[in-house]
């Protein structure tokens, strides 16, 4: 990296009213790779697929372009943003700028518990896979230790600098991207039972507008796909010419992560042995029968083995996020205690105490399953959720920003597309949200049919209550400095 490229940064985020006290030492592409193992193709498809095809049959995998477009239009808007404020923690400081300190810290607090819930949900969706590795029968107590340890080994590469998280990130986009290709190339070349017609196929589900619903439905899989790109900015001050380079390394992890969840998931359709039974959920693993039946045990575990290091690479990647969230919340004193998740440590340069709380929170959160399964379940459903609410509220900001005469003055702007897309982008969002939290499961009870609702309810409830009383927007450091 070029000093002149060094010096331009500090004199951005001076201007900005920060000076940063991270190392610049993250490549492009390791930034790059900390976007995609964080969207990670492997874990989004594979943790999902079997809830998917039973929702809407095989056609759920049109799902994935449709989704990818409508977040590739809020990947844009994020990069004209992060272009202008390539700073720390990214959702925070960008609503911070784009429309002031309450509405900023409600996207924190969003973003945050977003983050925690995808930390647990990651752990406890991998542990059966690694169970499945190790050929032996652990049952839900055994699931959730395993999940506990992934969190654990996690945090303690997190703790270990930002070099170290870039190289594993980097490790982990290879194994996952070449891995996604050698498997799904398999697949189709050697295991393909099916017609690539079943892709139009809807089986029982209905012709026309009446298999609308279920194709509805099954979006949401694609969804839980299609985020990610967003922990590229939340490393911008470990970049170096964020301003340009991170804009890129967003559209980058929508174009090459989105085009390998489509190709594993049209790899394990057309290699579906009994695509019937996967619909009705006979087949509870579809993915492990699919795997199984072309690669034989041996096979399918050395698969698991890729499999594995992509949950835990995305962990990785969702605690760095989650992390530098916290440390740019708590740097400008908004959050409870902020004297102490406001320190990078001497040695790494990373938030210490930050980084032990994002690994705290999920093992709490995952150590409820030991007694209340479905608790977990409901909590962890608000992950995926979370994450698009706290999105859109940038998204808003940002056009809010707009019709208050904001004119983007980043490295990357859309020009005179800039209202356009950011309205599209506000729509899709909001129906994309409206979308996962519909109620689908009568037959569940409340707290799972509504597990989406409630638990984001929770979240909007707690985070204003708390903002009302302790209102932690007037002890703010730093000027929101808009322009």
């Amino acid at each position: 990296m070029s000093q002149t490229s060094l010096d331009h940064d500090a004199e951005q985020l001076k201007a900005l009213g920060l000076k940063s006290e991270f190392d610049r030492s993250m490549s492009f592409w390791e930034n790059f790779s900390l976007g995609f193992t964080y969207l990670s193709p492997v874990v989004g498809v594979y943790s999902v697929f079997a809830l998917a095809i039973q929702a809407g049959g095989p056609p759920m995998i049109w799902n994935y372009i449709l989704v990818g477009f409508g977040q590739f239009l809020v990947c844009l808007v994020f990069g004209e943003v992060v272009s202008q404020y390539p700073i720390s923690g990214g959702i925070y400081p960008w609503s911070l700028r784009l429309v002031g300190d309450r509405f900023a810290w409600m996207s924190a607090w969003v973003y945050a518990w977003a983050l925690f819930t995808s930390v647990a949900a990651v752990a406890v969706g991998g542990a059966p896979f690694l169970n499945n590795l190790l050929g032996i029968e652990l049952g839900n107590t055994g699931f959730i230790w395993i999940a506990i340890g992934m969190i654990i080994i996690s945090t303690l590469l997190n703790l270990s600098g930002t070099k170290l998280l870039a190289q594993v990130a980097f490790f982990g986009f290879i194994c996952e991207l070449v891995g996604a290709i050698l498997v799904g190339g398999y697949l189709l070349f050697f295991a393909k039972v099916n017609s690539i017609s079943i892709l139009w196929n809807t089986f029982s589900f209905g012709d026309g507008m009446s298999y609308f619903p279920a194709f509805l439905a099954s979006s949401v899989a694609a969804m839980f796909c299609y985020y990610g790109f967003e922990a590229c900015g939340d490393v911008a001050e470990e970049t170096p010419n964020a301003s340009s380079a991170i804009p890129k390394s967003m559209r980058m992890t929508i174009y090459i992560g989105g085009g390998a969840a489509i190709f594993i998931c049209l790899a394990l359709l057309l290699s579906l042995p009994n695509v019937e039974k996967a619909i009705s959920g006979e087949d509870a693993d579809p993915v492990t029968t699919t795997l199984t039946h072309a690669m034989g045990v041996t096979g399918y575990r050395m698969v698991i083995v890729i499999v594995m290091i992509s949950f835990l690479s995305c962990l990785l990647s969702l605690q760095a996020a989650a992390s530098r969230l916290l440390f740019s919340f708590a740097r400008d004193g908004m959050i409870f205690g902020s004297q102490y998740l406001n320190h990078l440590s001497k040695k790494g340069k990373v938030p210490t105490k930050a980084l032990l709380v994002t690994g705290i929170i999920p093992i709490i959160i995952t150590s409820i399953g030991h007694w209340l399964q479905d608790a977990v379940i409901t909590i962890i459903s608000f992950a995926s959720c979370g994450i698009y609410v706290a999105f859109q509220m940038v998204v808003f900001g940002a056009l809010y920003a707009r019709i208050r005469g904001w004119k983007p003055k980043g490295s990357f702007t859309l020009g005179k597309y800039g209202f356009v897309i950011n309205v599209l982008a506000l729509v899709y969002g909001t129906l994309a949200v409206s979308n996962m939290v519909w109620p689908r499961s009568p037959d569940e009870p409340w707290f799972i049919n509504y597990g989406m609702i409630f638990t984001s309810l929770i979240v909007l409830s707690t985070g204003i209550f708390y903002l009302l009383v302790a209102k932690p927007h007037l002890r703010k450091k730093y000027a929101k400095n808009i322009s």
